[in-house]
């Protein structure tokens, strides 16, 4: 018999619950990653609605020569400004804080959405609420676009449109945290999700060099174009994207290859994951979930509805249950600092990369995605510690911690050359988003399916919604507050940064401490996968 070729015998050597978890696995990461490609082009765009320039001179001639014409879209005329020096209503001395009330309204809906989100995400098919999350999202961003080439001036119509955007992209996260963790089990979570997590760094990257392709030139596209690809995912979310491994037949857990092969069909033999023995108290139980010393705390938050046979089902947990899982208020209120810090980042780092390099918007929005660049080792390398230590807290605490003076040494040096602002762009994004990622996948995952829910499968949605839903506020508070600090200087949005660091680090003190003093804890009832 002949041997079988190379890539033949490269796909038969995995099973088909491995070709539809790894399908999943893509097909996630890539229906989130258009929602971040769809969030970044409004940091791209800030400097072209305002540009700093010379005043017209009569004639509309500047000093340098360039006519106003010359310079202005050919099909559009723009409005009678004092200086001509953008899109009004953002060309005028308050900009920023034009600019930063355009981030909050889209954040503080998106915060505010995602506690409603979760809720109605764990009662609804994920797939038909992501879809129509798409699709809306995709129509709302490139309305934001249409402005350009309707010459639309209003700031009520711009506002209005990140509201509205802000709250159909809620539907994004519950749903793909959600079919994720349905679909691989607890065993690596934090290096699976530490890898997928990159998708917010690979859509940002993305949704830079998309929108500053067009930015110089008909900015409206840089909305436009993402948001028909965020539609056309949708599309593709709809046709596609599997919920569940009972759907398809599929094995619920994880399963592992043995080592040895077997000649014949079966080339692996398939080894059960691990169970831990139920009669040994676990270190989760004595650390996390011990309220006096000496008995566990009493778990009452589970809901249980009666069935047609006259038994009971475990329905969807409600909001104040999730909250009493031990972990959710800590890490949540962490992440609100910690997403303070990195959507400032979002946000605003171009405008701050074409102020302090004195850098067109183009060039300083293809330089930004360096800190998502950046983000995606640190994403990939907390997931790898967490993983190896067992210890969640302990490992956001260790970046937030070294992030602090890093973000200080990057409002110093930055302004030195560009050399010095690439290697800090690096640095800064691997510790800012390095906690930030592993806190809304790997966490939320843990805790949504921690074992004082009783195996209820319906609360990981809403807890991963309470989790970010609250990040989300300080997503909301950082790009503002930057609006309003920067015009005193860019030190003091720094310091702001630091602050916040400091402050996310604070709320996780108490889990460090349990995890430092009981060696075996984790976060959240994991089981390590073994391989035989």
């Amino acid at each position: 018999m002949a041997r079988l070729p190379a890539g033949i015998r490269f796909i038969i050597s995995f099973s088909r619950d491995q070709w539809y978890r790894a399908f999943v696995f893509i097909l996630t990461f890539l229906l989130y990653a258009s929602f971040h490609l769809s969030r970044k082009p409004i940091s791209i765009v800030k400097g072209e609605l305002h540009r700093y320039c010379a005043p017209v001179n009569k004639g509309g001639v500047r000093p340098n020569g360039q006519s106003q014409t010359a310079r202005s879209v050919a099909t559009h005329q723009l409005p009678d400004n004092e200086t001509d020096c953008g899109w009004a209503p953002f060309d005028q001395d308050n900009y920023q804080q034009l600019l930063g009330a355009l981030d909050y309204s889209f954040l503080c809906a998106y915060a505010i959405g995602m506690y409603l989100s979760g809720i109605i995400g764990e009662r609804l098919p994920i797939r038909y609420y992501l879809t129509f999350g798409m699709l809306a999202s995709g129509t709302f961003t490139a309305l934001f676009g249409l402005g350009y080439f309707y010459n639309i001036h209003s700031f009520s119509f711009y506002v209005v449109t990140q509201i509205i955007n802000g709250l159909v992209q809620t539907t994004g996260w519950p749903s793909v945290v959600t079919c994720l963790s349905n679909w691989f089990g607890k065993g690596r979570r934090g290096l699976i999700m530490g890898v997928w997590n990159s998708h917010t760094s690979v859509g940002n990257i993305l949704g830079s060099l998309i929108a500053g392709y067009w930015v110089s030139t008909c900015w409206g596209l840089s909305f436009i174009v993402p948001g028909a690809i965020v539609a056309a995912m949708g599309v593709v979310c709809f046709l596609f994207l599997i919920e569940h491994p009972k759907d398809i037949a599929c094995s619920p857990t994880l399963l592992a290859h043995s080592k040895s092969y077997e000649n014949g069909t079966h080339r692996f033999r398939l080894q059960k994951p691990a169970v831990p023995d139920e009669k040994l108290l676990d270190p989760e139980t004595q650390c996390l979930l011990l309220s006096d010393g000496k008995r566990t705390v009493r778990q009452n938050h589970v809901v249980l509805l009666p069935t047609a046979d006259g038994g009971t089902s475990m329905a969807a947990i409600s909001f104040t249950g999730a909250l009493k899982i031990p972990g959710v208020v800590e890490f949540s209120l962490c992440l609100l600092f910690a997403k303070l810090v990195s959507y400032t980042f979002l946000f605003w780092l171009p405008l701050y990369i074409t102020n302090v390099d004195h850098l067109d918007a183009q060039k300083a929005g293809e330089l930004s995605t360096l800190f998502d660049v950046g983000g995606i080792f640190g994403g990939i390398l907390a997931g790898v510690i967490s993983d190896r230590l067992e210890k969640r807290a302990s490992t956001c605490g260790l970046m937030l911690l070294l992030a602090a003076p890093t973000l200080y040494v990057f409002s110093t040096i930055s302004k030195m050359g560009l050399e010095a602002t690439v290697a800090m762009l690096l640095l800064s994004g691997a510790l800012v988003s390095g906690p930030y990622a592993l806190i809304t996948t790997a966490v939320s995952a843990d805790l949504g399916t921690h074992k004082s829910l009783k195996g209820n499968s319906h609360a990981l949605a809403t807890v991963t919604a309470i989790i970010d839903g609250t990040g989300s506020v300080g997503a909301a508070l950082g790009p503002l507050l930057a609006g309003l600090i920067s015009p005193s200087g860019w030190n003091n949005v720094f310091y702001m940064l630091m602050l916040a660091d400091a402050c996310a680090l604070l709320f996780l003190i108490r889990l460090i401490h349990k995890e430092l003093s009981c060696p075996g804890s984790a976060t959240a009832d994991q089981v390590p996968f073994k391989e035989h």
